[in-house]
């Protein structure tokens, strides 16, 4: 059996530096980096020359903006108490960072810290917007917008029922402001190819809320797995991935996509087994862990194919 890693501490980080990288979830900026990924390899697809430098801090941008949405859940979980008495979280992938309930940093640091990440992404927006053209701005206020909306009052989007449609809108807009900066204006293309991964990284919100769910109930988080049963909830994961690879067959049979991206189907198997142990396993979250980690992997695997696929495939259709 594999071991679960342990929380952190305070006295774990010798390094502020460190402490300050690990608060921010790094592993899970991969789901930003990949739809960074898809947008150049579509922009590139199509026929754009792509500035490295524009890419580069595009980038930048992306996961600042998501590391800063990652510290401000933390935050706005501590204050309505969801992460604190959430006794069936799967650490690391469930349940917050723990840095606040840890005493690695306090809700008034945490708060500060993500904030300023968003300076940060605000910045490196407003750079980007002067290199490509000012309808970026749109695309960078909407992300902002959703990523705070998220958990932060008045709005907690999650609570409300709308959490997986701020992720799949927020991985969206990352493919799509990418591919913007590069084509210096709208396409259709990157909505069409990034939709199936941005389902595929809901997923993981939609999964990793079935150990939370006691938790956010007790705290008023009520999201779908929440509000529904257990029985039930289980198989909008089936849902998601089904319209993830539903669309992305579509999209190459319509010709929207090239026949390369089939190539992302490889991950389908994955994406099926998580299925399956999340239908066994629905009521047991710690039995979980190993459905979450395919989900993972199925996320990133998709997003990785998907990309080489549509730079391998460049000027055919």
């Amino acid at each position: 059996m594999t071991m679960q890693p342990l929380e952190p501490t305070l006295e774990t980080f010798q390094n502020p530096l460190a402490l300050y990288v690990a608060a921010t979830r790094p592993a899970f900026l991969t789901a930003s980096l990949l739809a960074c990924l898809i947008g150049l390899a579509i922009a590139r697809h199509d026929g754009i020359a792509l500035n490295p430098e524009l890419a580069a801090v595009t980038l930048l941008f992306a996961l600042l903006a998501h590391a800063g949405v990652n510290v401000l859940n933390d935050y706005y979980d501590a204050l309505n108490g969801t992460d604190a008495c959430n006794m069936e979280r799967v650490f690391p992938f469930t349940g917050g960072s723990r840095f606040i309930q840890n005493g690695v940093l306090t809700p008034v640091q945490t708060r500060n810290y993500g904030f300023a990440l968003l300076f940060g992404v605000a910045l490196a927006g407003l750079w980007l917007m002067l290199r490509s053209a000012p309808q970026l701005l749109y695309v960078g206020f909407a992300g902002l917008f959703i990523g705070w909306a998220y958990s932060a009052p008045p709005f907690r989007l999650n609570s409300r029922g709308l959490g997986e449609l701020c992720v799949a809108a927020g991985v969206l807009l990352i493919t799509a402001g990418t591919d913007f900066v590069q084509r210096k204006g709208y396409a259709a293309a990157p909505f069409i190819a990034g939709l199936p991964y941005a389902l595929l990284v809901t997923n993981l919100l939609y999964i990793n809320q079935f150990p939370d769910r006691k938790a956010d109930t007790a705290a008023g988080k009520l999201h779908w797995v929440a509000r529904l049963d257990v029985q039930q909830a289980r198989w909008g994961y089936v849902l998601i991935v089904t319209l993830a690879y539903a669309w992305l067959l579509s999209s190459v049979v319509l010709g929207w996509l090239p026949v390369q991206a089939l190539l992302a189907l490889l991950a389908l198997p994955l994406s099926v087994k998580a299925a399956r142990l999340l239908l066994r396993h629905a009521a047991q979250p710690q039995q979980l862990g190993d459905a979450i980690k395919l989900t993972i992997a199925a996320m990133m695997m998709h997003g990785g194919l998907l990309a080489l696929a549509l730079i391998l495939s460049k000027g055919s259709t």
